[in-house]
């Protein structure tokens, strides 16, 4: 981070006005009420019913940091930055960010305990389930840089006609787009019920399948966990991890898609996403020995780290 100490210290300092803000931002849609140019705070105001005021003040503080630009007294433009907000996955972020995730880090300590339940009064994924408008959020904020993760999956080598089990797959965008580009496999999307998802939109070559991976999951030949044990501490992660191991065959492979934190000080987006995935499930990132000792106590080893995803294979 650059700039003077002061500078550093107080842009850390107003994190949770920046999170809620462009939060509120991103509800009311204003970058899409923007898309066909410049337009007053008070017409955007009036629109949205907001205080236009107050929204004067978000989209000056916002447009500060490059977040929209006010191109003439009270009128705003939108910015590459602001534009990124018209792709449903950041509005999705920026929305869970500076309302559900804001509050359930409020009460983060010192403890090492997660802070969501001291929060709002229960886990977090139970709380999501009991949500329909958040859980929906969340699964669109997932399908947020698929094209990135499927890009990860290059250094793969495929066999051709292997069915691929996305274990924790979400809405089944990932699939969707891998399958795309491999057209001899075939797919199975293996998440909760609840789970928002077009099933018709998969096609001929995916399947859902609804269950807990704690329990069980599908036979296969390729697993992957997309962003999924991140979000779990070590001996839940080791559990899910078993569950795959049971049903995995001999020659089953596990792709795990996660940050792997980089050593001592050098910058890294995982070292911060660690903080949030601790105040809301006791998560965590991991770094290459975590990675590779948590996967052997799954039941998986001859692990590879490829540039952005990790490759391990059941032990014998």
């Amino acid at each position: 981070m650059s700039g003077s100490p002061e500078e550093t210290t107080w842009n850390l300092l107003r994190g949770p006005l920046t999170a809620r803000v462009l939060g509120i931002v991103a509800e009311l849609d204003v970058a899409g009420r923007l898309a066909g140019g410049p337009r007053p705070a008070a017409e955007l105001a009036a629109e949205t019913g907001a205080d236009p005021d107050a929204l004067y003040r978000f989209l000056r503080a916002l447009a500060s940091d490059g977040v929209f630009a006010e191109e003439a007294p009270g009128v705003f433009r939108n910015t590459p930055t602001s534009e990124l907000l018209l792709g449903a996955g950041w509005n999705a972020f920026a929305q869970l960010f500076g309302e559900v995730f804001y509050r359930g880090v409020g009460e983060l300590d010192a403890t090492g305990e997660a802070s969501f339940p001291k929060a709002l009064g229960t886990d977090f994924w139970s709380w999501l389930a009991d949500h329909p408008r958040e859980r929906a959020l969340f699964d669109v904020a997932m399908e947020q840089g698929k094209e990135q993760r499927v890009e990860r999956f290059e250094p793969i080598e495929w066999r051709g006609d292997e069915t691929v089990v996305d274990v924790g797959g979400g809405n089944g965008s990932l699939l969707t787009a891998l399958l795309r580009l491999r057209p001899g496999l075939r797919g199975i999307v293996f998440d909760l019920p609840e789970t928002v998802r077009d099933e018709a939109a998969l096609g001929d070559r995916i399947e859902f399948v609804a269950g807990d991976f704690f329990t069980r999951v599908p036979e296969g030949d390729v697993y992957v966990l997309s962003t999924i044990l991140h979000d779990w501490d070590d001996e839940s992660a080791t559990r899910i991890l078993r569950t795959i191991r049971a049903a995995a065959k001999p020659d089953s492979r596990l792709l795990v898609i996660d940050s792997v934190v980089p050593p001592g000080n050098e910058p890294g987006g995982g070292k911060w996403l660690d903080i949030l995935m601790l105040a809301l499930a006791h998560g965590k990132e991991r770094d290459e020995r975590q990675w590779r000792e948590l996967l052997s106590a799954g039941g998986f080893d001859s692990i590879t780290f490829h540039e952005a995803v990790i490759e391990a294979r059941p032990a014998g």
